[in-house]
């Protein structure tokens, strides 16, 4: 399973100044992922901005584009988890070919990563397993990877290595746009 929530898409994405340039991003991921210099594509803000819908939405944008790839959406929690899980049971090797046999890699919230030593060292050989293989890897994160003290700098040169697009607090206009879109979505007044 993709692990991804079907309300996340552009159509009902608000796109405003402060994540414009974020949403275009991500959107031109899915024409060629994998295959353009935004990989990694890197989405950075503070919570609550918009870098889950963003990412969700790339990933139900690829699945509805081609059903036959393997999009997968998942936390830099629950990645950990997966590995300490995989440890515990014997099974790295399931782990290993599980999270290298995906086309696409939407992992919201790096900085979970941040000293986890070998959760990142983990994560530093998938990424390349996927990088080589030119699959597509979306990022977000809280902060700028530069900001990102106790995560490995060789991560933070690969995230750096692509796009990195950040969303700013909205305008007041596009909050209204924002809270009206959420009252439709909702069938509220």
């Amino acid at each position: 399973p993709s692990n991804l929530n079907d309300r996340y898409i552009f159509d009902n994405f608000v796109e405003g100044k402060s994540n414009q340039f974020a949403r275009a991003a991500a959107m031109s991921v899915t024409d060629k992922p994998g295959q353009t210099l935004f990989n990694p594509l890197l989405i950075y803000s503070t919570p609550g901005l918009g870098k889950t819908h963003l990412i969700q939405a790339a990933g139900n944008r690829m699945i509805r584009k081609n059903r036959s790839l393997k999009v997968l959406y998942i936390t830099g929690e629950k990645f950990m988890l997966d590995f300490i899980g995989s440890i515990q049971k014997n099974k790295s090797s399931d782990f290993i070919n599980f999270y290298r046999n995906v086309d696409m890699l939407l992992l919201d919230d790096v900085q979970f990563l941040v000293g986890k030593e070998q959760t990142q060292e983990q994560f530093f050989h998938l990424f390349n397993d996927l990088y080589q293989k030119e699959k597509q890897i979306i990022l977000t994160t809280d902060r700028h990877p530069k900001k990102l003290i106790g995560l490995q700098e060789r991560l933070i040169s690969r995230f750096q290595s692509g796009l990195i697009a950040d969303i700013q607090t909205p305008d007041l206009e596009t909050r209204i746009a924002i809270i009206m879109n959420e009252a439709k979505q909702n069938n509220l007044e």
